[in-house]
């Protein structure tokens, strides 16, 4: 009976405070008399009990939210091709110039689609996407207001008429009309911004200047979209100045246009000069207009202090006119001391603790300039190591969102300094801190991505064992980086020191599969590695079908690119095989040195002369004899007398190789 009467006293116990909440409802309801005591039960329960019902705050999720979640479960696939090249397997680009070619098809044609859209909005009306992309819809591109009014100069502003919008301007100053500040100030950041110039249209024709723009991108290596701005130039009074010049009044916005399209197209002089024109009428700047400055500031002086006392003086009149700086405000005095020689250590140090000190976290574009500033080209050294090491200490395991343009050259700056200080376990943070979120899209562009894995691979072909070497070839090749000769080079010089040259027939099909089959320096290298020392059986068989494979390079089966035959590739393909006892194929090797006008070596012939005798046949070698008089080698009578010594002959073929050997003896 014990335990029963337990379980029912835990029960009521647990249960009391529910029972004494209906015991006050129901007697409120039968108006029974309540004792103090119950009541003040009753509205302790209560009280507790709405205390621990706490209701949640209503979430608004946006439409992404489930897609982005399932994103982050889901990591990425070494295997696999970029996810842009993943609507056509058959366009998937297996090497570097099809990645290439392959990506700039993809945006010719986006380009072409987005113009044929846009000129033909009435065709694509209907929107099945869910959520809506508005990118996938039709934009408005052609004019719909024709009369002269402010609507109208506004809707040629939205759509970068500049030529349009500026004579709108000029014909409603003509009639009389008023335009609004507002619309100034806008007209004046498109004219500015375009360099009084209309924008080259999205998948139309482009103009002199971004054509040249374009070659100008190309000679550099890199396949970006066309820069507009490149070779615009700003001119003396342009529309922007003019219809500056036609305003009653001027406010801070219509100076900072101005300025700041000065500075982005290299009218530096001018710019300082409107700014100062700007302090005498008694009109405060704004932060984008000491942005510009700043940046322009090593572009006016040519003495390192007078470039600093500019900075310097900039900043103080910032701090006159209670203008907070931002971070694009510090990037760019740090950007513009990587140009002020010996001072730029100190005064950096100063500027990124003045940051800190104000609350604005740098960004990694900051972290870069200080890179650049501490490390020049030929001066590697600890104390490099040391702010790079200061620097991951503060930024290991943060996630960053771009900031500032500049942000995407940390990682390829900071990868350059562990390779050239060969330092692997630096390396290896910077490229944990490649991998935290989203930090791989700060990266850069395919070109600065090659870069950037290419010294990181380099780095782990230097520094680590063959076997961590390789783990690595497999999650960046081909998903992340097309290597280069050189980087390829390094993974077989890496084999070599490891004593792991079985492994190259497989990195062979690789090279082949990379497109870099056609470069003779580095298919030379690979016979070379496996030519110049003996191995087991087995893997003497895998360099012989290695070697054969390579040959048909040199002769241009497959419709592969062809190579011109060389001595040493010659002479390693026929070691090769017959070390494998592939006489026959080792001979046609032989006779490709002449067909191909190349010379053989006297160990080459002396492999082959070993590999008669073991065979028994006395003909080859009396060939072989025969070939090395048809090229003047002076070790032909020691070849003639050695065949005579130890092979069977019959009388013409003992004549023959007499008069061979007495032919190639020195008269005395």
């Amino acid at each position: 009976m014990a335990a029963p009467g337990t379980h029912v006293g835990h029960y009521v116990q647990r249960n009391g405070r529910f029972l004494l909440n209906n015991l006050q409802k129901l007697c409120g309801h039968r108006s029974f008399h309540r004792t103090s005591a119950l009541q003040q039960q009753a509205a302790e329960a209560n009280e507790e009990s709405a205390q621990s019902i706490v209701i949640p705050r209503k979430k608004t999720w946006s439409k992404e939210a489930v897609l982005e979640a399932l994103s982050s479960t889901v990591g990425r696939d070494p295997t696999a091709y970029r996810y842009q090249f993943q609507d056509d397997p058959f366009l998937s680009p297996r090497t570097s110039s099809e990645f290439t070619l392959f990506s700039l098809s993809q945006e010719s044609g986006r380009s072409a689609a987005k113009f044929f859209i846009n000129n033909n909005p009435k065709l694509f009306t209907k929107d099945f996407a869910e959520p809506h992309i508005p990118c996938l819809m039709p934009e408005t591109v052609s004019l719909l207001l024709e009369e002269v009014s402010e609507e109208a100069l506004k809707e040629r502003i939205h759509l970068r008429r500049v030529t349009a919008a500026v004579d709108m301007y000029d014909q409603l100053l003509q009639a009389g009309t008023a335009v609004s500040m507002e619309t100034t100030h806008d007209l004046l950041d498109l004219i500015a911004l375009y360099c009084d110039r209309n924008p080259a249209e999205d998948g139309g024709p482009q103009t002199e200047s971004s054509e040249s723009g374009e070659e100008a991108k190309k000679k550099k290596g890199r396949f970006r979209q066309a820069s507009y701005f490149l070779n615009a130039t700003w001119k003396e009074n342009n529309n922007a100045e003019r219809i500056f010049n036609l305003l009653s009044e001027k406010d801070t916005r219509c100076y900072a246009a101005l300025i700041r399209g000065m500075v982005r197209h290299g009218a530096y002089a001018r710019a300082f000069s409107l700014y100062t024109d700007m302090l005498n009428n008694r009109i405060t700047g704004d932060i984008h207009i000491f942005n510009a400055l700043i940046s322009a500031a090593s572009e006016v002086r040519e003495q390192y202090n007078e470039r600093w006392d500019l900075i310097t003086e900039l900043l103080k009149q910032m701090n006159q006119q209670k203008i907070q700086p931002t971070l694009q405000t510090f990037n760019s005095v740090l950007k513009a001391l990587r140009r002020c020689g010996f001072l730029a250590k100190t005064q950096a140090l100063h500027t990124l603790s003045e940051m800190k000190a104000l609350g604005i976290a740098p960004s990694l574009a900051s972290f870069n300039h200080i890179l650049v500033v501490f490390f020049r080209p030929g001066s590697s050294g600890p104390g490099n190591v040391d702010i790079l090491q200061e620097i991951m200490s503060e930024i290991s395991g943060m996630s960053f969102t771009c900031q500032d343009p500049d942000d995407v050259y940390f990682f390829c700056t900071a990868m350059k300094i562990c390779l050239d200080n060969k330092d692997l376990e630096l390396g290896y943070k910077v490229h944990a801190l490649v991998e935290v979120g989203e930090n791989r899209r700060l990266v850069g562009d395919p070109y600065q991505q090659s870069i950037y894995y290419g010294r990181f691979f380099n780095l782990l072909c230097m520094m680590e064992h063959a076997d961590v070497v390789l783990k690595w070839y497999k999650r960046l090749i081909p998903s992340l980086y097309y290597p280069n000769t050189q980087g390829l080079k390094d993974l077989l010089q890496t084999l070599d020191t490891e004593s792991r040259l079985d492994l190259i027939p497989t990195i062979w099909k690789d090279i082949r599969s990379l497109g870099h089959e056609n470069k003779s320096g580095l298919v030379e290298e690979v016979l070379s590695l496996m030519a110049r020392d003996k191995h087991s059986p087995e893997v003497q068989e895998l360099f012989a079908q290695c070697a054969l494979d390579i040959k048909t390079v040199y002769t241009g089966e497959g419709g592969w690119s062809r190579l011109e035959w060389t001595p040493a590739a010659l002479s390693y393909i026929a070691s090769l095989l017959l070390r494998t006892d592939k006489t026959q194929q080792a001979w046609e090797i032989l006779q490709l040195f002449k067909t191909n006008n190349r010379v053989p070596s006297a160990e080459l012939l002396e492999d082959f002369l070993l590999a008669c005798h073991s065979s028994g046949s006395s003909q080859r070698a009396v060939e072989l004899v025969q070939m090395s008089a048809a090229f003047c080698l002076s070790t032909t009578p020691k070849l003639a007398e050695k065949v005579l010594a130890q092979f069977e002959l019959n009388e013409e073929q003992r004549t023959l190789l007499s008069e061979l050997e007495s032919t190639g003896e020195p008269s005395d």
